[in-house]
């Protein structure tokens, strides 16, 4: 709405504006002013100045000024009606008149506003109350206690038809009214006198997630249902004056608050969305209050907004299934369009098929915190998507990527930005065709943020057909049956980075020792190992579905294995071991050097390993102790071609 100057005048002059900085910002007295640190910059020695008698503040280490309005627009992210609202709020100045309509229309709007919060405060008392025990219990299996519940109002439905309506009813709400609110279903069908039947509770039987606005007042609910069968498992509010799906966030305002504060780091760079409302309360409760979800709808361009409007750079959580990449595919193509210098985004697909809140109960929060600051740009999703969409076994298909890349590209509306993607992905491109030594090629390429890496280093550099050694050892573990048939290649396989050598190396301990190859397994014995980046690399790498040796993608992985660089010297020390009489005697079988190889390995890293005991023991003993490893390997190395 527009305000008269008269107003904005006298709510300037009934704020105090020192007040309204000191939640933001520690102030110290100087004088008349007040002085303290930034809150738009990260300084050590204060640089910001308010002014109370002007009303004005300037921050010289940003060169930001403003008065109590911009300073709630720059801080909170609010708009301009909302920082002229929440002070007259705060004031107790009243907004100027409007229309008769208009006044009628926000009497209206607040007289709902009443009945969603007077619905929230049922519904938490009936949590705490006889009826809410299984939903306590729930609650409480999900990690939720009696803190959590009060920090996000958390409630039960009771299982009636009319609880809730009977409970605001006798406070004097009107049917009507509470139907409006979206609190009450109006059903279509008829009762047997004829008449239409009376609306009923929308939620019964169910947890109950208040949503509040960007003003932090309760609009809908999200309910969680209690029966094991229940459909939907999850239900919403419907669209209503107060609440549109599309139009909100859940925990959006919170997470803006917990976000002003950060300044520098990997998480700073914006809000961080997941897939439902649970999954944002758990990082809120483990420590990562920036968390925000969608409320049952994928991402819209108003929520893009919203998030754009909190920081630059939001970071989407997904889940690491089918669903949960499709949904990243989804939220790539509607940002694609929007998105400009400074204004993009980042994504996480969680391993396993895990959630966020999967991941902080059984890795913590920590194993969250590495997984989000590891997130990856939104060229990086588009490049891997088009990459996997099919073989690139012919000039056809070869052509086919080029085209959906540069289709992609073409929604950009930005012409700057549409010309750097143009140039990263034909420059991948580019490197992918010739080899990758580009290192721009295959499943999420490129450093991650804080990882200490250069582009081209992650995992290693594709093979002759372009598939990195870090998709063919992932992909492999995630295939026993197609690894089970390479298995013999892929042990000579040569990968520039050790890491995924380990992975490789894991992955055939796992196989031999277990009776399941999975991920989490792979990756645990990679942390007995101390491999954490070996980890990183295998849990930040997107999940994928179990292949067929006769399947196109199965056959692919195949041949890229057969064209991949052998570790030749490692083949040369093997087949020394084996001496041919002088009649000729056959080669050792493949699967023989296979296992020779991974016996002078496991020699080595023993060796290796009492080596590095011995040189790192006190000066007086560690001399000895490196004398008997030396004489131990020598030794060993004696006994090596009998014991072959």
């Amino acid at each position: 709405m527009r305000f008269p100057e008269e107003f904005l005048n006298e709510l300037k002059s009934r704020v105090r504006l020192s007040d309204v900085v000191g939640k933001k910002v520690s102030l110290k007295k100087r004088g008349k002013d007040y002085v303290g640190l930034s809150p738009f910059s990260n300084e050590k020695t204060p640089s910001f100045y308010v002014h109370d008698d002007r009303g004005f503040y300037k921050c010289f280490s940003s060169q930001k000024s403003g008065d109590a309005i911009t300073f709630l627009m720059e801080t909170e992210r609010f708009s301009f009606s909302e920082a002229v609202e929440k002070l007259a709020r705060d004031v107790g100045l009243e907004l100027p008149k409007q229309s008769a309509g208009e006044v009628q229309e926000y009497k209206k709007r607040n007289t709902l506003l009443d009945w969603a919060e007077k619905a929230c405060v049922f519904y938490e008392d009936q949590l705490r109350g006889p009826q809410g025990t299984a939903a306590r219990e729930y609650l409480e299996k999900r990690g939720f206690g009696k803190d959590a519940w009060a920090r996000h109002r958390m409630g039960f439905a009771p299982d009636g038809w009319r609880a809730l309506s009977d409970f605001l009813t006798k406070q004097g709400a009107s049917l009507d009214e509470l139907v409006e609110a979206g609190l009450l279903v109006r059903p279509d069908e008829e009762g047997s006198d004829g008449k239409q039947k009376a609306p009923w509770d929308r939620f019964r039987n169910r947890v109950i997630f208040p949503i509040a606005d960007q003003q932090n007042r309760i609009i809908a609910f999200g309910a969680r249902t209690l029966e094991p069968d229940g459909k939907p498992k999850y239900l919403n509010s419907s669209d209503s004056q107060l609440f549109h799906k599309g139009r909100t966030l859940y925990r959006y305002m919170p997470a803006r608050e917990a976000l002003a504060p950060l300044k520098e780091g990997p998480l700073s760079r914006g809000l961080i969305v997941t897939e439902g409302y649970v999954d944002a309360i758990a990082l809120a409760e483990a420590g990562i209050g920036t968390a925000v979800a969608p409320l049952g709808t994928a991402l819209t361009e108003e929520q893009l907004e919203l998030l754009w409007r909190a920081a630059p750079e939001p970071i989407l959580c997904f889940d690491g299934d089918a669903a949960g990449i499709r949904a990243a595919w989804r939220a790539c193509d509607r940002a694609l369009p929007m998105i400009t210098p400074g204004r993009t985004l980042y994504f996480v697909l969680l391993p396993d098929g895990m959630d966020p809140d999967d991941v902080v109960r059984v890795r913590g929060a920590q194993a969250m915190r590495d997984m989000l600051s590891s997130a990856r740009p939104l060229v990086d999703l588009l490049w891997s998507r088009e990459l996997e969409a099919e073989p690139l076994d012919t000039p056809e298909r070869k052509a086919g990527l080029e085209a959906r890349l540069m289709a992609a590209v073409n929604a950009i509306k930005h012409p700057g930005v549409k010309k750097a993607y143009e140039r990263e992905l034909r420059d991948r491109l580019y490197w992918h065709s010739r080899g990758g030594r580009g290192g721009k090629s295959g499943g999420w390429s490129g450093s991650s943020p804080g990882s200490g890496q250069t582009p081209g280093k992650r995992g290693s550099s594709p093979g002759p057909t372009g598939m990195t050694g870090e998709r063919l050892v992932v992909r492999a573990l995630e295939s026993p049956a197609i690894m089970e048939q390479g298995r013999e290649v892929l042990f000579r396989a040569a990968f520039e980075d050790p890491d995924v050598g380990a992975i490789r190396d894991a992955a055939f301990y796992v196989y031999d020792n277990t009776e399941m190859l999975d991920r989490p397994a792979v990756a645990a014995h990679l942390r007995s190992l101390g491999r954490k980046r070996a980890v990183e690399l295998l849990e930040t790498f997107p999940v994928g579905q179990p292949m067929d040796p006769r399947s196109v993608e199965g056959r692919d992985w195949l041949d890229a294995l057969g064209r991949f660089p052998v570790a030749r010297t490692l083949v040369g020390e093997v087949k020394a071991t084996v001496r041919a009489d002088e009649e000729g005697v056959e080669i050792m079988s493949a699967s023989h050097q296979a296992r020779i190889m991974a016996k002078v390995i496991d020699r080595r890293r023993a060796s290796r390993s009492v080596i590095d005991e011995a040189v790192t023991s006190p000066a007086d003993e560690g001399v000895q102790e490196l004398r008997d490893a030396i004489g131990g390997m020598g030794v060993a190395m004696e006994n090596k071609r009998s014991e072959d």
